[in-house]
């Protein structure tokens, strides 16, 4: 058994999230603080989930295809 079957994959912080959406740590932090991208909170810190990260750019593309923007 690996440890990858038993951990799963790490929590990403806000300037983590601003490097893959290719936004600023502070925008970041608003879409995260506003509820828009969900988090985790452990005590005074938010993260994000990989996977919700990934839903959220995935509705984001889902809605521009609704849109009809090309």
């Amino acid at each position: 058994m690996s440890l990858e079957s038993h951990f799963p994959e790490p929590l990403l912080k806000a300037s983590q999230v601003a490097k893959i959406l290719n936004i600023s740590r502070a925008f970041a932090y608003q879409l995260m603080q506003k509820g828009i991208l969900p988090t985790v909170k452990i005590l005074g810190a938010r993260r994000v989930r990989p996977e919700d990260l990934n839903r959220f750019i995935q509705e984001r593309i889902s809605q521009l295809g609704q849109k009809g923007i090309k």
